[in-house]
C-alpha cells in the first residue's frame, strides 16, 4: 500500500474515500482514532492509503476534484 493523502482536515479523508470508491478504488484511513491520543486537537495527521497499482489513477482522481496532493 502507498500512502496517497496525508492530512489534519477531518473532512477530507471521508470525501476522498467516497471519491476513490465511486470510481471502484479500493482505500484504507490510517490513523483515524489518533484523536484519543491527541486529546482531539486535531494537530496529528491521517493518512489515506491505497495499493500500488492504484496509486497513479487515485492521484488524478484526487487533483480532477482540486484536492491538493504533497510531491
Amino acid at each position: 500500500m502507498k500512502e496517497l493523502l496525508r492530512t489534519t482536515n477531518p473532512v477530507l479523508i471521508p470525501f476522498a474515500t467516497a471519491l476513490l470508491e465511486g470510481e471502484g478504488i479500493d482505500c484504507f484511513a490510517m490513523d483515524v482514532h489518533m484523536s484519543t491520543l491527541e486529546g482531539s486537537i486535531g494537530i496529528l495527521p491521517r493518512r489515506l492509503m491505497v495499493r500500488d497499482q492504484d496509486l497513479f489513477r487515485a492521484r488524478a482522481i484526487l487533483r480532477d476534484n482540486d484536492i491538493e496532493l504533497e510531491g
